[in-house]
């Protein structure tokens, strides 16, 4: 191929358009950094440095200096909202939505963030009128997302259950966890006003959606525990450890009562003691340890203890081998013992046992639902020993 001339002139003049578009840019950043207020900037640094109550003052006076603004009034709210002033939050929202020349897509916008306003300030019925307002358009699903957690906050079952039956066919996820769970609590509701029947019902219903949920069979055994069918109670409360054995302490006192109902207590005792060596949990062995106290003395109930002490040693497996040693000790021993168990009891009492998987949220009581980020059986159904702060 043949060298021609003219490549030499058309370099210079490639090179001279893309400096010439280059100083077009950098004239036009420049341009539009300098219409930016220096507050702007401030506000910006304060972010970046982690300094928010000043970012928001800085913020404040653009806003001020230009109320036209949208996207830094929404970070307005947002900063407000975080910092838990909802008043304010509230009010810079309410100011984006009575603009009329405001686009659709900033009104639902500035909708569903006076919705999380509401919702953090604990005004669920406004928070969720402005969600329900949120019918279409791309806030739909973050509304019916944040409508379902207010029902659920409310406790109206009947009302959840319709949302998550709705989201589950809308966008074709699965609320099978927690429509499962949404009947149990219905059933449980039914159980205290003393209505078996419409317990029966939401158990089922329970177990329809969900068959593995063990709530809806410790439930299921309850129910016909109550209604003096314990053969029944028993058939189904000894699925309970093939179905999920990390929840076998949550059925051992009620297996025990179904023994006890049916006149053989020793054979649950020995059912109890297979399932303690198969599935070491702290709930069964306080059920076998207290059941063989009472009928086969503290001899038989000490040897077992010790046995779970050296497997699995816990607090609560401490204070049972002390209890059970102080039955034998000498006068001047068991006070020993008695004030050292006294003092294991004082030191984790308070102590919180029960951890989420989901958000780390520590509790001492075992929930169905997290209190912390309200997620369903996110619980690990067994204690957890933890030190006591000095």
């Amino acid at each position: 191929m043949e060298f021609e001339v003219w490549w030499l002139l058309a370099i210079p003049v490639i090179f001279g358009l893309g400096w010439a578009a280059s100083r077009f840019d950098v004239k036009s950043l420049l341009s539009e950094s300098s219409n930016l207020p220096r507050s702007y900037f401030r506000g910006l640094n304060f972010l970046l440095n982690e300094q928010p109550d000043k970012a928001i003052d800085a913020f404040i006076e653009v806003a001020k200096l230009d109320p036209e603004t949208t996207e830094l009034h929404f970070a307005l709210g947002s900063l407000f909202r975080r910092r838990g002033e909802t008043e304010r939050a509230i009010r810079v929202h309410q100011n984006l939505l009575s603009r009329d020349d405001l686009p659709v897509s900033e009104q639902e916008h500035a909708l569903f963030d006076l919705g999380q306003d509401f919702l953090k300030a604990g005004l669920l019925d406004r928070a969720e009128e402005a969600f329900q307002r949120l019918q279409t358009g791309s806030f739909a699903k973050q509304a019916q997302h944040s409508v379902l957690a207010i029902y659920q906050i409310e406790k109206e079952w009947h009302k959840a259950l319709e949302c998550a039956t709705r989201l589950a066919a809308d966008d074709g996820s699965s609320y099978q966890k927690e429509i499962s769970q949404f009947h149990c609590e219905l059933a449980q509701e039914a159980l205290q006003r003393k209505d078996a029947a419409a317990a029966s019902a939401e158990i089922e219903a329970a177990l329809r959606v969900n068959p593995a949920n063990v709530r809806a069979m410790l439930l299921r055994g309850d129910t016909l525990l109550h209604n003096g069918d314990a053969a029944g109670a028993l058939a189904i409360l000894s699925e309970v450890p093939r179905q999920n054995p990390t929840y076998v302490g949550f059925a051992a006192g009620r297996l025990m009562r179904a023994y006890e109902a049916l006149g053989r207590a020793a054979e649950g005792i020995v059912h109890l003691r297979d399932m303690l060596s198969h599935y070491p949990s702290d709930e069964l062995a306080e059920v076998v340890f207290e059941k063989m106290m009472a009928q086969d003395g503290p001899d038989a109930a000490y040897a077992v203890v010790r046995s779970e002490m050296k497997r699995a040693p816990s607090v609560q497996s401490a204070v049972k081998l002390l209890t059970a040693h102080h039955e034998h000790a000498s006068e001047p021993q068991q006070a020993d013992l008695a004030m050292v168990r006294e003092w294991l009891l004082q030191r984790t009492k308070n102590l919180p046992r029960y951890v989420c998987e989901q958000c780390g949220f520590r509790a001492r009581f075992f929930y169905w639902q997290c209190p912390g980020c309200g997620g369903w059986e996110t619980y690990v159904p067994r204690r957890a020993d933890m030190p006591a702060s000095s």
